[in-house]
């Protein structure tokens, strides 16, 4: 293994081995002299030295850290479930993965780390030595080209969802319970994934139940589970959903529809961990971490004495409300695009854009099925489609929408700019704008030569109208 040019064999050359009393100085120079952190490690997974670049990364000087179990020092999201330092003693192998350490200020830095054994002049493991780089920079520079926002497939880049995004990225570290909340079609089991695959309890079971989905009499016995006889057809014992989720996630969706006595049950598991299957006497334990989404008004309900107050406290730790795509129309472009990629692969088609008047129209919808109603229309408009552009006749082929912009359809680019001008409303600009940088492929010196305009002038109706790089979606990549 290198570490930036030093190899384990050079160190172990050096005579670091186990007990280090007292760390030579030359070695503590080499160590410091790496640009990545550098911890090592004693055989009881405590903090034996750590390196300059180390303390700036954890916030923890070495006089502090000295002594104290790595998970403290380096915490990470590997620790939570099975410890690499650990296996790496027991193995005798290397590690090398990315992951999130969360500093002193309780910042989460994204981080390569590597793990390998230190070995004595037997072979025989003696302890650790992990190095840690930040890898922030990359990070945020791999955001900012790739342009739209994707955490965990859930699409968008509007202030709205960069601000949820960053929510999500705070909370992935916690274990605390989640209650999201929206218009049905936003998207509320997508973030409730996301939370899990971000979280300590990645690698534990993902497990949804709709509340509103079961019949009463069936929730219970598949929420807990039940013994055999417990009813007629119980025929077997059964292991609920809450057991499934053990050292995992219980996603509760639709949790307003739960009825009042399974409302009671949930919280004393919430409370206490603890549940029994249905016909059981012996109370059982869990552990999970809860997330419940709905698109009720919950404070309207307890108001209404059909939730539980103090149910709605206990989930209500950390709240998203998730906006409706009438809220975020920057979004429905990015989202049109994403289908459109999904389902020509799925229907092996070759369509490669959506023309102006289709998207215009998808933009002017009111879409109160949100992500979920704007994803049908554009399947629908893939499988209607027979040439590389989805048109309005795809998209709606019994003519159930008009676009409010006629001219539109037409091939506007072809147009000068008075002539277009000449045949359209005082909305005219951002359309036309639009229609030529699209046609041009984003080169503002040829869309204003179709134009006949200046680019000075191209770029002043540019900023008018608000428009940007990532307003021009040309092609479905």
């Amino acid at each position: 293994m290198l570490i930036l040019g030093v190899s384990l064999m050079e160190i172990e050359k050096n005579k670091i081995y186990w007990p280090i009393d007292h760390l030579r100085m030359d070695i503590r120079e080499l160590i410091d002299g790496i640009p990545v952190g550098v911890a090592l490690i004693s055989p009881d997974l405590r903090i034996h030295a750590i390196n300059r670049a180390m303390e700036s990364l954890t916030g923890f000087n070495r006089k502090e850290a000295y002594g104290v179990p790595c998970r403290y020092i380096m915490k990470n999201n590997l620790c939570t479930r099975e410890c690499p330092a650990r296996n790496i003693l027991a193995k005798e192998d290397q590690i090398s993965t990315e992951g999130d350490i969360i500093n002193l200020a309780r910042q989460k830095v994204p981080v390569i780390i590597n793990l390998s054994p230190l070995k004595d002049h037997d072979g025989k493991p003696i302890g650790v030595i992990e190095t840690v780089e930040d890898i922030s920079l990359v990070r945020e520079f791999d955001q900012k080209i790739q342009g739209p926002s994707n955490y965990h497939n859930i699409i968008g880049h509007s202030p709205q969802m960069e601000e949820i995004f960053k929510t999500l990225q705070l909370i992935s570290q916690t274990d605390s319970s989640v209650l999201i909340t929206g218009e049905t079609g936003t998207g509320k089991d997508l973030v409730a994934e996301a939370i899990h695959l971000s979280s300590m309890r990645a690698k534990g079971p993902f497990i949804k139940i709709n509340c509103g989905a079961l019949p009463e009499n069936l929730l219970e016995s598949e929420l807990f589970g039940h013994k055999r006889g417990a009813f007629t057809g119980a025929w077997k014992d059964k292991r609920g959903l809450v057991e499934e989720a053990h050292q995992g996630t219980l996603f509760l969706d639709e949790i307003g529809d739960l009825n009042p006595l399974m409302q009671t049950k949930l919280l004393r598991l919430i409370q206490e961990g603890e549940f029994k299957p249905v016909g059981s006497v012996v109370t059982k334990k869990a552990d999970m971490r809860f997330i419940a989404a709905t698109n009720h008004n919950l404070k309207e309900e307890i108001e209404g004495k059909r939730f539980r107050e103090d149910l709605y406290y206990r989930l209500n730790v950390i709240h998203l409300e998730l906006p409706p795509l009438k809220e975020r129309k920057e979004d429905i472009s990015l989202l049109s695009y994403h289908f459109l990629k999904k389902y020509t692969r799925a229907n092996q088609k070759e369509i490669i854009d959506i023309s102006l008047a289709a998207m215009q129209a998808l933009l002017s919808l009111e879409l109160p099925g949100n992500v979920r109603e704007l994803e049908n229309i554009i399947e629908r408009g893939v499988i209607f489609c027979q040439t590389n552009t989805l048109e309005m006749k795809d998209l709606f082929p019994n003519n159930e929408h008009k676009t409010p912009y006629p001219c539109l359809d037409e091939d506007i680019y072809r147009l000068s700019f008075k002539e277009a001008k000449d045949k359209m409303t005082h909305e005219f600009h951002r359309h036309y704008v639009l229609s030529v940088l699209r046609k041009s492929r984003g080169n503002i010196s040829k869309a204003a030569a179709m134009a006949c305009i200046q680019r000075q002038y191209l770029h002043r109706l540019m900023k008018e109208e608000g428009i940007d790089a990532r307003d021009i979606n040309l092609k479905c990549e």
